[in-house]
């Protein structure tokens, strides 16, 4: 290698390695936890239908860079999920996400909560006070990101949540909501669809022409 900056990285690495201030714990939880973290670091370089191969998601899914999947085994997820960018998908209390649903990058999703932990003084791992709930995420589903579901709750099929919201209770499919606590916003009928895929149309066909 005759690169001097290489050359000096490798050698820097090489001294935080040696050194005594860089300790590595031996315990079960740090040694599980070590193979998530560098599984996650080098899934870096992947492309996203790689990454959401690596992360055992179905077929057409695909997840953007740093994102992560707590408890995946507890995880149901359908096909062409879209998981974007900083996603954080919790699925320790159970998650399922529907087919064709999209996550917006910067979004949590969460199943379980840890906050009677802290208001009972007692904010130690394995603390008996984390309480999981199943969240549900329908099909054809879209979260704008960055937006937070909170645990327990089920959003329907075909449903939007727009960017910025808090979604802390049920919602039914085909509806839009948003804000913090989201709130309805309005309804996805087969007119606004109808809208919609008007706007898709060439310039041509929308004024009737040839």
């Amino acid at each position: 290698m005759n690169d001097p900056v290489k050359e000096e990285l490798l050698q820097l690495l090489k001294v935080i390695w040696k050194s005594e201030d860089f300790k590595l714990s031996g315990t079960v939880r740090s040694r599980g936890l070590r193979l998530e973290l560098l599984t996650r670091a080098l899934s870096a370089v992947m492309t996203d239908d790689e990454r959401a191969q690596l992360n055992g998601l179905p077929a057409g899914c695909r997840m953007r860079e740093n994102a992560k999947i707590l408890a995946p085994d507890r995880l149901v997820c359908g096909n062409y999920v879209w998981i974007g960018e900083g996603v954080i998908v919790d699925a320790s209390g159970g998650l399922e996400i529907g087919d064709h649903t999209t996550l917006g990058s910067g979004s949590y999703i969460w199943s379980h909560s840890s906050v009677m932990a802290n208001i009972l003084m007692d904010n130690r791992s394995g603390n008996p006070y984390i309480v999981r709930s199943r969240t549900r995420i329908g099909r054809g589903t879209f979260i704008g990101g960055p937006s937070v579901v909170y645990p327990g709750v089920s959003i329907g099929d075909r449903c939007i949540v727009m960017p910025m919201s808090v979604v802390a209770s049920d919602v039914p499919d085909n509806t839009m909501v948003g804000g913090s606590p989201a709130r309805v916003i309005k309804q996805i009928d087969d007119a606004y669809i109808d809208r919609f895929k008007a706007t898709l149309a060439p310039q041509s066909d929308r004024q009737g022409q040839p």
